[in-house]
């Protein structure tokens, strides 16, 4: 009984010792790769990052409070509890967010919308359309709760002809297909694989979490990295977007494990670090928390 009070009492500590702060700009992968991110991914055509930097320009009495907590407790004896209840690896299964921390945009989203739309009469420059991208995305979406249903050519439909001006449907569907494909994305981190072909030798689970349309699994083939993961959990598929702990409980029935199994590493503080958290697993954010899946895997207990 003490032992789930403590349990109970740091899990609420650690959770509460986390803020956000939405900046608009370029993120970067734990291999250098520079690239646009952004939050609600489903296609990644646009760009927000996190920074911390900015969090403790913005939030420095709530930012010297977590690196106070973080110092008490520590992350080696957070890792030291957690393998004092669940053994040498501590956790059953690792859940991943797609865009930003599994795979990146490999060029800047306004840049290709110009460069496929020229053909097409498009004449804005990137930073105009960039910028109305911006507004266009963060409008409420009316149609659905949801962004990306099926395989989302509504909302895209509309943030493209929002964004560029042209809404000819030959220019969409370049574009649309252009993000399907290998040449639109690659992997943030170069040893992913060799990674998750050691959590899964070491009976740890994986699952892509993300919010995304139909496309995502057609992109992870073209990636040829489909047959890293045990199972895939899409939000047009769950009808359930992150931060919602609905996308992050399915995940874990797929994978057959409790969500307080469960770890989930995602770039986005809002929708993957709240959310799964919310849906009761643990959650680590890429970039801050952890840098590389080599990384996540020591964290495990998982020696790559």
């Amino acid at each position: 009984m003490a032992l789930m009070a403590t349990r109970t009492k740091l899990f609420r500590l650690l959770t509460t010792l986390t803020t956000k702060a939405p900046i608009l700009g370029s993120g970067s992968c734990s291999n250098g790769v520079k690239g646009l991110v952004r939050v609600d991914r489903g296609g990644g055509l646009g760009l927000t990052a996190y920074s911390t930097s900015a969090v403790a320009q913005q939030e420095p009495g709530v930012v010297g409070s977590r690196h106070m907590g973080l110092e008490i407790l520590g992350v080696k004896d957070y890792e030291d509890y957690r393998r004092s209840l669940y053994g040498e690896i501590t956790h059953k299964a690792l859940l991943v967010d797609a865009v930003g921390t599994l795979v990146v945009p490999s060029q800047p989203m306004a840049q290709i919308y110009r460069k496929i739309g020229e053909k097409y009469g498009v004449e804005y420059s990137e930073a105009e359309i960039l910028n109305r991208y911006r507004r266009a995305y963060e409008q409420p979406w009316g149609r659905s709760r949801l962004r990306y249903v099926n395989d989302g050519r509504p909302f895209w439909q509309y943030i493209v002809s929002s964004s560029t001006g042209c809404s000819d449907s030959q220019y969409f569907e370049e574009l649309y297909n252009y993000y399907t494909t290998n040449k639109a994305w690659h992997l943030c981190d170069p040893d992913a694989e060799k990674v998750f072909q050691a959590l899964r030798k070491a009976g740890v689970k994986v699952a892509v979490v993300s919010n995304f349309d139909t496309r995502l699994r057609p992109l992870l083939q073209a990636l040829n990295c489909e047959h890293w993961f045990d199972a895939v959990a899409v939000s047009a598929e769950v009808e359930a977007e992150k931060p919602n702990p609905t996308i992050f409980l399915k995940a874990c029935e797929l994978l057959g494990v409790k969500p307080e199994d469960a770890v989930h590493v995602g770039d986005d503080r809002r929708n993957d670090i709240w959310g799964a958290r919310d849906a009761g697993c643990d959650a680590w954010l890429w970039g801050s928390d952890v840098h590389s899946f080599k990384e996540v895997a020591q964290r495990v207990g998982v020696q790559v």
